[in-house]
């Protein structure tokens, strides 16, 4: 006799959750930043491993209260207790597949690009000979181009116009995992636990609450029933009277622009019909535009765009000026450092012969005041002898 055993090893049962976990996954499920997608063909909630500890971080949890110990201290912490709300299967860890495109449409590519690269090779070969006719052309117009590139580029590298590149979001696919656990990080857990919120119950409620009123307004008594019927009667003259005065709006402007051979629009309360807030809709009373032919006006504003294309002009004028300024500054400093050695040799020439100049200054003023004394000393001794002279012929007489 042959006898056969068979070992069958049940799953692991799933305790309920407690009260503290339903409350912990409630406040990150309406909390914690989600975002929607399809997975197996149903709509999904999914969010970031990261982003829900930080969120849980920043929970009541993570305060100590009065004799008892903060839940959450560390992020290891938070991961813990999140492995512990995914085996309850509060959520599922999941998988992003980048979404690829079909053969068919690499397909047709691969031929687009084929027949672009035969087009580009008739483009060369035609262009090749105009090329050669036009080559002597393009060389003066490169000339007068490259000036007009280089203001270009100046305006367009101005501070103020940034260029903004295109962002292609790529395309993915939520599959579920094999390692179902939590890991802090950039992993992609759905929801499974979807519970109803506050605000969606009590408006619930009251919707209910207002179906079943309306259903026995005939119980209601005599005061309530006149009551509601003066005030759907004030709500219908309200509607009516604001249909009559967008009717009444267009009448008038249909009017004013028939009579003045529409030169005048006026509206009376322009934002009655735009998609604005209630108090807006009868803000401003009115408008007013005049469309008529005005001379005066379109030479002022014609002059004024002049003057601003001319201030445009002479702004990039003056940021190419102040480039073309600096070079030459930097080329002006070479120079003046090559004049400033020539000049410091001319000075000391200068100064050489100044010097030399001073001292024949000096021997001149010293033969002038030798030849001055000696004159006047010979007139002394002419005088002394003439006045021997009248002294002599006195002492004769």
């Amino acid at each position: 006799m042959c006898s056969s055993v068979c070992v069958c090893v049940a799953p692991q049962e799933v305790s309920e959750p407690t009260k503290e976990e339903k409350a912990v996954a409630k406040y990150l499920r309406f909390n914690c930043p989600t975002k929607s997608t399809n997975m197996m063909g149903h709509r999904v909630d999914y969010f970031i491993a990261s982003k829900a500890v930080d969120c849980l971080l920043d929970s009541k949890w993570a305060k100590a209260k009065k004799g008892e110990e903060a839940l959450f201290t560390t992020r290891e912490s938070v991961v813990d207790y999140c492995n512990r709300l995914l085996k309850k299967q509060f959520f599922h860890r999941a998988l992003k597949v980048m979404k690829k495109k079909p053969e068919k449409d690499a397909k047709k590519e691969k031929e687009k690009e084929k027949e672009k690269e035969k087009e580009k090779e008739k483009v060369k070969s035609d262009s090749s000979k105009e090329e050669e006719k036009k080559g002597k052309k393009e060389k003066e117009k490169k000339k007068e181009s490259e000036a007009t590139e280089a203001k270009k580029e100046k305006s367009d590298d101005s501070p103020g116009t940034p260029k903004k590149k295109k962002e292609v979001k790529k395309k993915f696919k939520l599959e579920p995992h094999e390692d179902q656990l939590f890991l802090d990080g950039n992993e992609v857990y759905v929801w499974i636990y979807d519970p109803v919120h506050f605000k969606t119950f009590a408006m619930g409620l009251i919707l209910v609450i207002a179906v079943i009123a309306a259903t026995l307004f005939p119980l209601w008594p005599a005061e309530m029933r006149v009551g509601v019927y003066y005030l759907s009667v004030a709500a219908g003259c309200f509607v009516a009277s604001i249909l009559l005065l967008a009717v009444a709006r267009c009448i008038l402007f249909l009017i004013i622009w028939l009579v003045t051979g529409g030169r005048h629009h006026f509206w009376f309360l322009p934002n009655l019909t735009a998609d604005v807030g209630f108090i807006d809709s009868f803000r401003p009373l009115y408008t007013h535009e005049y469309k008529g032919p005005r001379g005066n006006n379109k030479k002022g504003s014609d002059k004024t765009d002049e003057k601003d294309g001319a201030s445009s002009t002479k702004a990039q004028k003056s940021d190419s000026d102040e480039k073309s300024d600096s070079e030459k500054k930097d080329g002006d400093d070479d120079e003046e450092e090559d004049e400033e050695e020539n000049t410091d040799s001319d000075r000391r020439e200068d100064e050489g012969s100044q010097h030399s100049n001073g001292n024949d200054f000096e021997m001149i003023t010293r033969e002038e005041l030798e030849q001055h004394t000696e004159e006047e000393e010979e007139e002394d001794d002419e005088e002394e002898e003439e006045e021997d002279l009248t002294a002599m012929t006195m002492g004769k007489m």
